[in-house]
């Protein structure tokens, strides 16, 4: 069984979230990183993400096993300028390899949009590589494909990938 909560601190989970980016960067997620990833620039991410949830810039969940084991994570940004108090990022949707394929990040995003409406967030958008087949879940989940911009940026190989622009009005 798997269970999606919200968290605000990350101190009890920085093994596991670790061990989840690695993995997923390792098999080619579209998260922003880029092979080899050491584990300093691991710890670095994860420190700022502390940061920004408790500046209140960020929220975040996870998913976990029954033992408690972190499996997967998403965490939606919040905009604080006062034109764009209604939108919000979603970002690093991730599923352990070994977790996939049994509706994990379909839980995450469930969780994320409902507490997005309840912040008043009626504009999310997100992007990703284009032509990556988490596409089919955020058109499934009633996102819309919004554009792409060409060489956007690199993947975890340092290949230039277009990116896929996705937005939702809930």
């Amino acid at each position: 069984m798997i269970t999606v909560e919200q968290i605000q601190d990350l101190l009890h989970d920085r093994a596991d979230l670790a061990a989840l980016l690695s993995n997923c960067v390792e098999n080619a997620a579209s998260i922003g990183f880029v092979l080899p990833l050491p584990a300093l620039e691991i710890a670095e991410y994860w420190d700022a993400v502390q940061k920004s949830l408790e500046a209140g810039l960020r929220v975040m969940w996870v998913a976990r096993r029954q033992d408690g084991k972190v499996v997967g994570s998403v965490q939606l940004a919040l905009e604080s300028r006062k034109n764009g108090l209604h939108r919000a990022e979603v970002n690093k949707l991730m599923v352990h390899t070994e977790a996939r394929r049994q509706g994990i990040a379909r839980m995450l995003m469930v969780a994320l949009e409902a507490v997005a409406l309840e912040r008043k967030c009626s504009t999310l958008f997100l992007d990703t590589v284009l032509g990556n087949p988490v596409e089919l879940l955020y058109r499934d989940l009633g996102y819309q494909f919004v554009g792409s911009i060409p060489a956007y940026a690199t993947d975890v190989y340092g290949t230039l990938e277009a990116n896929a622009i996705y937005c939702k009005l809930i």
